[in-house]
């Protein structure tokens, strides 16, 4: 049975504890973490373990964890909130090409093609050599550069050696491909047992017109931007684009080199053909005035990414109140726009001329009105007499006036 699922058609899958994944406690420090992190990884590696599904969801399970944990910001949200806090299904795995398979090798290339954030993990084979020390290791003096051929899925290492002086002064390695292979550029920690433990991995960018990579030791915290941090949230809210656009910066777990020597190394990550590319390492002293302009770039944009965390609540609120009002505006119109259509069709039944209907068969229609006086002077005969009689005597006295003529 594969691990945090319950028996059962039914039930529901069960998320384990993401410290009890790693087996690290809730107090373990970022190196703890690490450390377990890599062990579990090696160990459930999927080059390791060809067809056993077990293991490679447990793979799956052991890099969720870690993406998780070890990024502050999402530490923190699940250890106050839980998984509710987290986006479920912006599970953010590795992929290792060398298991994919030819037909699935072919649609992860597309979709890296189109533009889709394809993040791929280091062969296992890789990983065990240099954790053995059996890896081919070759000089990279400061202020030269070589460039080579790397295989996919295999890697070139180099040695970094640095004295007091170039080791305050800061130290910069960088990696570039004119022919704009794809790549990452690794760091790799001297081990308790003689081998060498990868401690950075810095995915190439396409830059121009070629890939490039970089590592900084400047002795201040230095940061990487991770674009595919919340891709699925910025996916579903737009806006989120701007919001999240800076949560995607990420501390880099190395800030400065001590004197010695010290392991890199160029690994192909192409998907099916060698990676070109050109390696040198230099010394930040010939960089001071870009360094110091980082730095603070660098402060101002972290004040900037926490103030835009509390932007993005009064944004969100003055949204919502903004979508609430122009809801009401609409509502407030329809009902105005009815008022005003019934109150045009009481003024139109004053103003137009009623319609003539019949009543019962004595020919009177509601059209038509009697004046009172036609009233009285049909119902009331006796008003009538009396009115003819006053008629006829001021005539009588008219006739009977005295016309003769004096002599």
């Amino acid at each position: 049975m594969s691990p945090g699922k319950i028996e059962g058609s039914s039930a529901p899958p069960r998320r384990r504890d993401l410290y009890e994944v790693l087996s690290v406690s809730r107090d373990s420090s970022d190196q703890e973490i690490k450390t377990a992190y890599r062990k579990l990884a090696l160990k459930y590696h999927p080059d390791k373990n060809v067809g056993n599904p077990e293991a490679s969801e447990l793979f799956k399970e052991v890099a969720y964890s870690y993406s998780i944990l070890s990024d502050p910001e999402k530490r923190r949200q699940y250890d106050t909130a839980g998984f509710e806090a987290l986006e479920a299904n912006g599970m953010d795995v590795e992929i290792d090409l060398s298991n994919l398979g030819t037909v699935n090798t072919m649609f992860a290339a597309l979709f890296s093609k189109l533009g889709v954030p394809i993040k791929t993990t280091i062969s296992a084979t890789v990983l065990e050599e240099a954790l053995n020390g059996t890896v081919t290791v070759r000089p990279l003096p400061l202020g030269t550069s070589v460039s080579g051929k790397v295989d996919k899925q295999c890697a070139h290492f180099y040695s970094v050696t640095i004295n007091d002086e170039q080791a305050q002064a800061g130290i910069v390695v960088r990696a570039t491909s004119s022919s704009q292979s794809k790549f990452k550029l690794l760091y790799f920690e001297q081990d308790a047992s003689g081998g060498y433990d990868l401690a950075i991995q810095e995915e190439s960018e396409k830059t121009g017109k070629v890939t490039s990579a970089g590592l900084y030791f400047l002795h201040f915290q230095v940061y990487k931007m991770d674009s595919s941090t919340n891709a699925l949230a910025m996916a579903k809210d737009p806006e989120a684009a701007f919001f999240k656009r800076l949560e995607g910066l990420q501390p880099c777990e190395v800030s400065e080199l001590k004197p010695g020597t010290h392991i890199f190394a160029v690994y192909g990550d192409n998907f099916f053909k060698t990676a070109s590319y050109t390696i040198e390492a230099l010394c930040a002293r010939s960089f001071e005035d870009a360094t110091e302009k980082l730095k603070e770039i660098e402060a101002q944009i972290l004040r900037k990414r926490n103030d835009l965390r509390e932007f993005e609540i009064e944004y969100r609120k003055a949204l919502a109140r903004f979508q609430e009002v122009t809801n009401r505006y609409s509502q407030e119109k329809q009902i105005v726009d009815e008022l005003l259509k019934q109150r045009d069709s009481i003024h139109s039944s004053f103003t137009t001329e009623p319609t003539v209907t019949s009543v019962g068969n004595g020919g009177s229609t509601s059209g038509s009105c009697k004046a009172p006086d036609d009233e009285n002077s049909i119902d009331s005969p006796t008003e009538d007499n009396t009115s003819d009689a006053r008629d006829r005597s001021i005539k009588k006295r008219w006739f009977n006036l005295n016309l003769s003529k004096k002599g």
